[in-house]
This record gives C-alpha cells, structure tokens and sequence, in this order.
C-alpha cells in the first residue's frame, strides 16, 4: 500500500462555525488505473514549502495511530461486492444501504454480503454524473434521497418499512425539486448537520454563473429543514442558500466542534478543502483554488484534480477522511491541521465514491470502478469496511 502525507501553511479555524463540502473534475480526464493488491500500511510525513502545492512524499518514521486514526497495516474487509456503481452508504437502526446511481435501486447489504433490492426509486432520469445519489437518514430513521428527474435534481423522503432484512422504501415524499441538473456536475450529496437542519451539496449543472446567483439553486449549499422549508436563521431571507460559488461540491462533514467542511472539484487546476460559513461566497467560477482575491473564501487545502476528484467525506475521532475517485486514495486530513494530510490505499481498489462512519465505529467505503470511468474487477464495485481505534 502507498501512504503519502503531504502539508501545507494551514488557514486559522479557530472560532469557526459550521463547514460543508465541495470537489470536481475534469470529465475528460477521470480515468482510473488498475486495481492493486491489499496495502500493507506505514505512516509518513513531509512538508511542503510552497503554500497549496502538493510535494513528493518522503517517509520519516512508523507512527502510533491515536484514536479516531487508521490502524497502519489494516487491510480493509469487503463487506460486499459486485455493486454497480454505487454512490452513497447510510445506515438506518440494524440495516446498511447503498444507492446505485445508474440502476436507481436502493439496496440493503445483509450480513453474509448479499444484497437485497429494498426499493427502485421512480421517476429517476439522470445521464452521466446524474441518476440516485447521496443519501442520508435522520433521528427518525427516515431516509432522505437525492435524485435526478426529468424536470432537475430533487430531493425525496422515505419512511422505511419492515425490520432489517426485509426494509422496503414506502412511499416517495417530495421536499425539493428543480434543482438544476445535467450529465456533470449535479452535486448530490445529503448530511444531517449537528443542527438538526439538512444540508445538501448542488453542482453548477454547466451554468457557471449561476454559482454566483444566490437565487439560482445550482452551485449551492443548500440548508433547510427535514421538511424541506427555509429555516429562520439562514444566512439570507426566504432562500435555502447557505454557501454560494461552488462549482461541484459532493463532500460535507462537521468536526466535532461544529466546523463545517466540504469537498469540491474544480475545473483542471485545484480541487479543494474548504470550512462553509454561512453566507459565504467560494469563488466560482470567477476564481478556482487558493486566489487571495478579495470578496471570496480560500479553501484550506487544494489538490491538483490528477491526485484527488474528492466526493464524499465524513468525520472521525479528530480526522476528516475523504473519498477521491481520480486520485485513488483514501485521504486522512486532521482537524488541527486541515492543511495536511495521509493517504491510504492509493491504487489499491481503484476510484473510492464515498466514506462513511459507522455505527460499528469502523470507516465504511465505497468504491467507484463500474461507472464508466474506472478500470473493475471482477469483484468491483465493493462495499469496504476498515477499522478504526475507539475513541
């Protein structure tokens, strides 16, 4: 296995509130190489003297993980495989799910590793980039979806019916629709913030401009309520825009001290890190990366796209991990440093989609190699589980 860490000048964050996520890249460009064998891990270190850059690695010494941090050597268990280009994990109480984005089947991973289809979401008519996305659950064990129709991306409700084995979908709730939507660049991601409120990450869909268009829904993160209305407080009147200027965010975690994070993709120059603020203008598409341009907000951390492609993220015991398709990592940045980072498994199982916390306290994963743009094995795509020490 490969373990690169790479550092660079960190941003304050102290104070800060909540974070999101944001992340992009190239379409034409997005290829996976050949999946490798198992890691054997080691811990590594190197810094990087120009602010942003992304150096060659050079190892220094074997490190003890602390909690929350990945155990070196551990080799992550399939917990199930031949997936077809899955692209969310959630769990509700005793049960596993996992989207497919191009068969619009929500399944339920049993314990032996086979799955079962809990329910077909209908109306889903996403090419590309586009089709069953994020989702996530609230306190009430609802599952929340984000889909591509035909009218633009939306956001539909679920009551689980039946116990773990036997979950069956329940009638679709409609919350939100007409997000802008198109073959790239469609966003998805769902994530219940510490505020009880949902979040959900919007591509630009190719409208550039309307990032910066804070009534447009497109190139947003989105806050609302688990009812899909306009919270009281949001960062302006009447409008679920919380962050603005994203070009493809699908990433969004909070630490444990309420600072938000996202993920994005950028265009063919940085992929990025950023803290979400409320009410905050990232940028796109007038500048991408670390600008220093005055009216917008720096990421912490960016990445050349050939190394990251980062989608989604989560958080765990002090370490954002996060999920990078091109880059064929998984990728460890710790809160006290979002300038830094470790990465895992590079090249070892191809493209990873999404990374999850579970409720067994271990890193959930989830590969990305039948969508077209990756190299599968047979095998592919997988559902992966790795432990992490308690905290």
């Amino acid at each position: 296995m490969t373990i690169r860490f790479t550092h660079r000048a960190a941003l304050a964050v102290a104070t800060l509130g909540t974070a999101v996520l944001v992340s992009s890249c190239s379409p034409a460009t997005d290829t996976a190489a050949p999946q490798a064998a198992l890691p054997s891990s080691s811990s590594s270190s190197t810094s990087v003297p120009t602010p942003g850059a992304t150096g060659s690695p050079q190892p220094t010494s074997e490190g003890t993980p602390s909690p929350g941090r990945l155990v070196p050597g551990a080799e992550p268990e399939t917990v199930a495989s031949g997936l077809q280009a899955p692209w969310s994990v959630a769990f509700t109480d005793g049960a596993t799910l996992v989207s497919e984005r191009d068969s619009d089947r929500v399944l339920e991973v049993l314990p032996d590793g086979s799955t079962r289809v809990a329910g077909t979401v209908e109306g889903v008519a996403g090419t590309g980039e586009g089709g069953l996305l994020g989702m996530t659950v609230d306190d009430q064990q609802r599952l929340y979806v984000y889909s591509t129709a035909a009218d633009g991306n939306r956001i539909q409700r679920f009551t689980p019916i039946g116990d773990p084995g036997s979950l069956e979908l329940g009638e679709a709730e409609t919350l939100l629709d007409g997000i802008p939507s198109a073959s790239y660049h469609d966003g998805g991601r769902l994530a219940f913030g510490p505020d009880g409120m949902l979040y959900a990450t919007s591509g630009d869909a190719g409208r550039r401009d309307a990032a910066q268009d804070r009534s447009s829904l497109a190139g947003k993160i989105l806050r609302m309520t688990p009812d899909g209305e306009v919270p009281a407080d949001n960062p302006f009147p009447d409008s679920l825009t919380y962050s603005y200027g994203h070009r493809n965010p699908q990433g969004v975690t909070w630490a444990d001290d309420g600072t938000m994070f996202a993920t994005e993709f950028g265009q063919n120059t940085w992929d990025e890190l950023n803290i979400i603020t409320a009410g905050t203008n990232y940028g796109w598409p007038v500048v991408e990366g670390i600008a220093g341009a005055e009216g917008f907000t720096d990421p912490v951390q960016q990445w050349d796209p050939a190394v990251a492609s980062p989608s989604g993220m989560t958080h765990l015991g002090g370490t954002l991990y996060i999920a990078n398709l091109r880059g064929q990592v998984l990728r460890a940045v710790p809160v006290a440093d979002p300038g830094a980072s470790t990465d895992y498994y590079t090249g070892d199982y191809g493209r990873f989609r999404d990374v999850a916390a579970g409720p067994d306290g271990g890193l959930w994963i989830l590969t990305s190699n039948t969508d077209g743009r990756g190299d599968p094995s047979e095998a592919d795509d997988r559902l992966l589980r790795v432990p992490v020490p308690a905290s």
